[in-house]
């Protein structure tokens, strides 16, 4: 996971990124709660296989998504103008590309939690636009980010579908997704809740 620093902003596994407020101890609850367990993670690293060759494809979809929704794309417009950013756009488009590979192979270690948040700061206002001096808007609104979770994972299926596994190895790997995405998304909320409600 940690072998492609060349993307510009992608910190993973260095001393760059603060520790993660959130335990293992934490997430084992978390992943108890959400009831994921092994056989997720196999069905995660079966798709890994799968979707490799098919990120472009997948970030395709998905920015064409978020870019149809004015309030999404918001996001990544200009602070002042309200123009989308090209350069800032493309940047988060790398780091994206590199997250489903990411998700496909988490290990679920400190360095994974800690990345992990991370990614929340970045999508806060305590650290929006640092990584690349964008002049963007200050925040992901909450409602915006957490509601991702369907159409990033609903739009993914039929790429898991598209290399003849069976429907079950599909269902299999759409449930490790989602819940995937749903642990993930609630550590990148860290910073939106307020303190000692996490």
């Amino acid at each position: 996971m940690k072998e492609n620093h060349a993307i510009p902003g992608y910190t993973f596994g260095t001393s760059a990124i603060a520790r993660s407020p959130v335990t293992p101890g934490d997430f084992e609850l978390m992943k108890k709660s959400i009831l994921f367990d092994d056989e997720d993670v196999k069905y995660l690293r079966l798709s890994r296989g799968i979707v490799a060759d098919q990120v472009e494809a997948i970030l395709d979809v998905w920015y064409g998504f978020i870019g149809a929704q004015p309030h999404l794309l918001a996001s990544l417009t200009g602070r002042t103008d309200g123009k989308p950013l090209g350069d800032y756009l493309g940047a988060v488009r790398k780091r994206f590309g590199r997250w489903i590979l990411d998700t496909a192979d988490a290990e679920y270690d400190q360095a994974w939690l800690d990345y992990q948040h991370e990614i929340g700061l970045r999508h806060h206002r305590a650290k929006k636009n640092r990584t690349d001096g964008a002049a963007s808007t200050t925040i992901v609104p909450f409602r915006d980010l957490f509601a991702l979770v369907y159409p990033v994972t609903y739009t993914l299926k039929p790429f898991l579908a598209g290399k003849g596994h069976t429907a079950d190895e599909v269902e299999k790997m759409y449930a490790a997704w989602l819940k995937s995405c749903l642990l993930q998304m609630t550590l990148w909320t860290y910073p939106y809740v307020k303190d000692g409600d996490f």
